[in-house]
């Protein structure tokens, strides 16, 4: 999960880990009119506000992490008055423990020592039917529920601030004890379980996931990212994934050897080898360029920036080069044309974007060069295809001709004469006759002649904004890309215009890059992550969709192989898993963040990042009603399993409760439920819609009894109830999804399986991980899968359980994986 400061609008739970390819996209940084010029990319200053703005959350963390810490401490000797009040008085708040499981071996005194301690639980287990998880709550009524919270969740004897205690089952107490950020968290089992080995290694679940399908594409702030392979695929990337499309058999192969976002791709002459690069790793954030490779850990290699060369065919790795040669992140590759690709040029994003060139003839790829190329973002770096040894980069105010001789590169910076000097020089192309052609923010073509640096023909104005993409399509004729007016635009083989030219409807967003399709088709990449085919004369079919910012809201249709996505970006997209494409779409006025089926899945409700909520019809996509609880953001919403009851739990702290009729057309709230001391981060109902389990940012477990909304504090009331859902990740039966030295904000979330047998969970460190449920062993095995590059954000089962549906949050994707 993302930790941010007050000018951030996106995250939900706090933590200090991020994608580093993403940190400068939604920093809420804006740069106006300039923001389709940079095109997605801060500046080099913005980069540097980033890095300070990182240093201060990381010390705001550290502060947070001491005040909880003298909480716990003045928490725990309340706890030892009251303990030391309950032993003179011999009474108890609650009923005694042994009355709770009707286990006669444990000491009364035990029981009423603390009768906070009675307000924690976990769902019970059934013989025959699996179990819903549900969570010890660490607090008990509203007089005690400052201190009850504390006392429950952190004893004195087992406190670690290092968080480095491994957990322990409190046999007369019943519950399993695990340690999050250094406090200590009670988890209460089920009557059913009468004990646990937490030394004991669960087995992993017999059934595993297979990547089927990947929804989105990174058009946003990415270029060079889009071409048609000789299988007849095309092929893009998503988050750490590059896709393999088959838009006529729909069906998708994945290339799965990065750890982190991939940022450029380049196609060998051969149309069977690719090129990919990736930016540094979760675990190496900042990517330092290394003296001496040694100095580097083989297992954190993979997560340092580095290019990947590989088979198209089968999908195998060939080669992994400059692993401590590159800083931050590859944002640039080409394969040499003339020379059968034996060399590859590489800009990295270091302060000096520095170019190198290396040797892919022998078995073992070698360095031949390298020199600093500008202190500027370079944007694109392209081998000239008919002239042996000559490169040409572009970027922020420049465009320069590189020659490659004797092991050696030579530079010539491009000269502009009478024309004005744009600021960005956003990408180049080569004609059949050797022409350089270049597309700039000011919306102009220039033509550069082979082997020369100065303008020969200009085409001024041809665009309104940014020309963002140009390119030379078979048939000898030229295509330009406006981002800001979202045109395509036909020229002949001379420069001069067609008089054809389209223009993309506003939803799909500006072009982003343009390339050579089957046939006589043009594939377009746009800047909201969408891509296009057809024919500029005719019409543009999308055949890839997805989301343009930081994705939270995911929910499974009840009864269809169908599921929703809403988002930052303010649509909310309804997809059909089995064709794999996007059913039906709507705009929202507000950005959202969560969002859940009625039972019978003719409505849905979605929360958002303002306190505002809506609730939208399936079949007309109208909205039916809208509502506002508080100003902070809905972090979770769910309907009763009866269909009576919408909870939503909010950034305020607040769990908001209303009482739904009418087949979920009519809401009043009833209620609200306080009682937590940080936001509401996840929400289950139990199966009888009666009881409302709850988790929090500072890792309380609270129940509620609906629809009087008051908290439920006795351990007996709610430790064997039935649960519906299986959202919360503090609860016993997923206690062991929490990694050793857990920070409390590593797991964003889970779910299980609808059959009971599976639990998977959503990690900070782009992994979707699958367990065996029940999973209360601390050391439980897992299957873990890679694929997003960014924190996940969530996860859900299709309601037959075929399929597991994994959002990404700044990577943006949605990944579909079968169950096998």
């Amino acid at each position: 999960m993302e930790n941010h400061l007050s000018f951030s609008c996106h995250g939900s739970q706090p933590s200090a880990k991020s994608s580093a390819d993403y940190s400068g996209i939604d920093l809420g940084f804006h740069v106006s009119d300039d923001r389709d010029v940079l095109d997605g990319l801060l500046s080099q200053e913005h980069m540097d506000t980033c890095e300070r703005v990182l240093c201060l959350e990381k010390k705001v963390q550290q502060q947070e992490d001491e005040i909880i810490c003298l909480k716990s401490a003045l928490a725990d000797v309340i706890r030892r008055l009251g303990h030391v009040e309950a032993s003179k008085a011999q009474s108890s708040v609650l009923p005694s423990k042994p009355n709770i499981r009707g286990t006669p071996t444990r000491r009364t005194e035990k029981s009423f020592t603390n009768p906070l301690e009675n307000a924690r639980v976990t769902p019970s287990k059934r013989p025959t039917t699996p179990t819903h998880r549900t969570t010890a709550s660490p607090r008990t009524n509203t007089s005690n529920k400052k201190w009850s919270s504390m006392s429950n969740s952190l004893d004195s004897p087992s406190f670690h601030r290092d968080g480095s205690r491994e957990a322990e089952w409190r046999a007369e107490e019943g519950y399993v004890k695990i340690y999050l950020r250094g406090r200590a968290i009670n988890l209460y089992a089920p009557t059913s379980v009468e004990n646990v080995d937490v030394t004991a290694v669960a087995d992993p679940p017999s059934e595993k996931l297979k990547l089927e399908w990947v929804y989105g594409y990174r058009g946003r702030d990415c270029r060079s990212n889009l071409y048609y392979l000789s299988t007849g695929e095309i092929i893009y990337f998503a988050a750490a994934t590059v896709v393999l499309h088959n838009v006529e058999e729909n069906t998708q192969r994945h290339y799965l050897g990065h750890t982190d976002d991939v940022k450029c791709l380049a196609i060998h002459p051969d149309q069977v080898r690719v090129a990919t690069g990736q930016v540094a790793g979760h675990d190496q954030k900042e990517g330092k360029r290394k003296a001496g490779k040694k100095d580097i850990p083989e297992a954190d290699k993979d997560h340092w920036p580095h290019v990947r060369i590989w088979d198209t065919m089968n999908l195998n790795t060939l080669h992994v080069i400059g692993i401590g040669d590159f800083d931050k992140a590859v944002c640039c590759l080409s394969f040499s044309k003339l020379d059968g690709g034996n060399h590859l040029v590489v800009v990295d994003e270091a302060n000096d974007h520095v170019l190198s060139v290396w040797d892919l003839s022998k078995a073992h790829p070698k360095k031949i060069t390298e020199t600093k190329s500008s202190t500027e973002p370079v944007l694109a770096a392209e081998f000239h295809p008919l002239e042996k040894g000559s490169i040409v980069t572009c970027g922020k105010g420049q465009i320069s001709f590189w020659t490659f001789e004797g092991g050696s590169l030579a530079k010539k910076t491009g000269i502009f004469d009478k024309h004005e000097k744009p600021k960005f020089v956003l990408c180049v192309a080569f004609a059949e006759n050797g022409d350089i052609i270049s597309g700039d923010s000011n919306g102009n073509i220039f033509i550069w002649p082979k082997g020369n640096n100065r303008i020969s023909k200009a085409i001024e104005g041809v665009h309104e904004g940014g020309i963002f993409s140009v390119c030379v399509m078979k048939d000898g004729t030229l295509l330009s890309g406006g981002g800001k007016d979202r045109k395509i635009i036909q020229y002949d083989s001379s420069y001069t215009k067609t008089g054809v030219e389209t223009e993309i409807p506003e939803n799909f967003g500006g072009v982003r890059m343009l390339n050579q399709g089957k046939g006589g088709m043009v594939l377009v990449g746009t800047t909201r992550n969408c891509i296009l085919q057809g024919t500029v004369d005719l019409q543009l079919n999308p055949i890839v969709q997805g989301h343009m910012d930081e994705l939270w809201g995911l929910a499974s249709h009840p009864s269809q192989q169908q599921f929703l996505t809403s988002g930052s970006d303010k649509q909310v997209h309804m997809w059909d898993s089995m064709s794999r494409s996007v059913i039906w779409s709507k705009e929202l006025s507000e950005s959202a963040h969560s969002c859940c089926f009625y039972p019978d899945g003719s409505v849905v409700a979605i929360g958002t990042e303002t306190g505002k909520w809506f609730v939208l019809d399936c079949g007309t996509h109208e909205t039916i009603t809208s509502h506002t609880d508080g100003n902070e953001q809905i972090e979770c919403v769910l309907y009763s399993p009866d269909g009576k009851y919408l909870a939503l739990g909010s950034r305020d702290n607040h769990i908001y409760i209303y009482d739904v009729t009418e087949d979920g057309k009519k809401y009043s709230r009833i209620g609200r439920c306080t009682g937590h001391s940080s936001f509401v981060t996840h929400i289950d109902w139990s199966s009888d819609s009666v009881y409302l389990c709850s988790n929090s940012g500072d890792y309380e477990v609270l129940y509620w009894k609906i629809p009087a909304c008051k908290q439920e504090t006795s351990i007996s009331a709610v430790r064997d109830l039935e649960w519906a859902s299986g959202n919360c990740t503090l609860t016993f039966n997923a206690a062991g999804v929490w990694p050793e030295g857990a920070d409390g904000t590593d797991v964003n979330n889970v779910c299980r399986s609808n059959n009971g047998k599976v639990l998977a969970s959503a990690d900070d460190f782009g992994k979707v991980n699958l367990y065996q449920y029940p999973c209360y062993h601390p050391r439980a095995k897992k299957h873990c899968y890679n694929g997003h590059s960014s924190h996940v954000t969530n996860v859900s089962f299709l309601f037959d359980d075929s399929r597991l549906l994994s959002t990404g949050g700044r990577d943006m994707s949605i990944m579909q994986w079968q169950v096998v």
